[in-house]
């Protein structure tokens, strides 16, 4: 885990500090809405949306659809394994399809995630492995992808979660993204985020949590002979839901 950990670190520091680049700058407005229904002791079912906006809503970046079967070890050890769907739109100055295009892109995923009270703060580590088919079009006449490219995607996050007062509670969270294949571009780090974090517990079925956002995506491709690396700011709010269907099947 260390020598993953210094790993992505080098990657992180290498490619954020490139000088022969080009900088797209964004405002972000993401939404989302998270639900996980507990089925038996272990198993479990994980949905979850994203609207994805640019301008802060305005208009649209991506939405996301993320289905998977959870696997509860223990208490400390979760398990997650599904299927993710992601329409990507044309935004900013410099657009990730180079013809200026949205695209489709379908996932499978595989995720283990550890968890560690230290008192009062919690500590987890997410690795998450991604196999993606990504749309391209052959031609600028297409209005549909005729292409999908299959890439490799590994995740790391990295968050940390703290009491506040009574129900609220702060939260921040690093989570890199490192493509790697035969089919990887010029975006071996394909992108960063970096959340900072207020939620509060309405009660053991919701609660919800928003703040900053930053997004620093490379596309995958030069322009003028240089790379181009996006810088999204904005906010992210979400709706994280919880449902225990052993109880509804029980009638207690």
């Amino acid at each position: 885990m260390k020598k993953l950990l210094l790993t992505i670190f080098l990657l992180h520091s290498l490619f954020s500090t490139a000088q022969n680049r080009i900088t797209d700058r964004n405002n972000i407005g993401w939404y989302a809405a998270n639900a996980t229904f507990t089925v038996s002791e272990h198993f479990g079912i994980h949905t979850e949306y994203q609207w994805r906006r640019l301008d802060y809503g305005e208009n649209w970046q991506q939405g996301l659809l993320r289905i998977g079967v959870n696997y509860k070890y223990n208490n400390n050890v979760l398990f997650r394994a599904g299927y993710a769907w992601a329409e990507t739109y044309p935004y900013g100055e410099i657009p990730l399809n180079g013809m200026g295009k949205d695209f489709t892109e379908h996932r499978i995923f595989e995720m283990v995630q550890f968890n560690n009270n230290m008192n009062q703060l919690n500590v987890s580590h997410r690795l998450m492995l991604e196999q993606r088919w990504v749309g391209r079009y052959s031609s600028e006449d297409l209005n549909n992808e005729d292409i999908y490219i299959y890439t490799n995607r590994l995740r790391y996050m990295f968050r940390l979660q703290l009491p506040v007062y009574k129900d609220f509670y702060a939260a921040a969270y690093d989570e890199i993204f490192i493509g790697f294949g035969g089919k990887i571009a010029e975006n071996i780090f394909d992108q960063n985020r970096l959340g900072l974090l207020v939620g509060y517990q309405f009660n053991k079925h919701f609660k919800a949590e928003g703040g900053y956002l930053n997004q620093i995506v490379q596309l995958g491709r030069e322009v003028n002979g240089e790379n181009v690396f996006q810088k999204n700011n904005g906010f992210i709010v979400t709706g994280i839901f919880n449902f225990d269907l052993r109880k509804a099947a029980t009638g207690k």
